[in-house]
């Protein structure tokens, strides 16, 4: 019997192949778009994945304006910043972000998704979120994914 074919592999920064994800917003349910993006981001999507390491994708995101929130959250759901000063606390709902900064939702759903700490800062900036059609990663050529193929 061969012990070698038992060996558990782990990845490294070296041997793990990133590639470039499309994934496009428009219609799609905002919490359910970001529990897959936060996957892809972390690799759990491939029988590589080593819990410690940055092996997953790095994912463009186009049409965040045009996503979508069920029941009456646009209206209910509620972001909280400080700005530092006292009696600075600020209050907005997503449909005033989804006017101002149409990308801040969709990158503070997923960023609640990745680990709290040095990992996820890291995978947190293989995240490219952009409100239209256009980005500037043509020159990666990402490949455009429908979120039902990903699992």
């Amino acid at each position: 019997m061969d012990t070698l074919s038992y060996k558990t592999v782990s990845a490294n920064k070296e041997t793990v192949k990133k590639e470039w994800i499309l994934i496009d917003a428009e219609n799609e349910v905002l919490g359910r778009l970001a529990s897959k993006v936060a996957n892809v981001l972390r690799g759990k999507n491939k029988p590589s994945f080593t819990p410690h390491v940055d092996c997953g994708d790095n994912v463009v995101i186009i049409n965040a304006e045009k996503v979508r929130l069920t029941g009456n959250k646009m209206n209910d759901k509620v972001y909280v910043r400080h700005t530092g000063f006292p009696g600075g606390q600020r209050f907005a709902t997503p449909k005033v972000l989804l006017a101002h900064k149409p990308i801040t939702v969709i990158e503070k759903a997923v960023k609640g998704m990745l680990p709290k700490n040095t990992l996820g800062s890291a995978l947190y900036k293989n995240l490219h979120v952009y409100a239209g059609t256009e980005h500037p990663h043509q020159a990666q050529t990402p490949k455009a994914t429908n979120l039902n193929t990903i699992k």
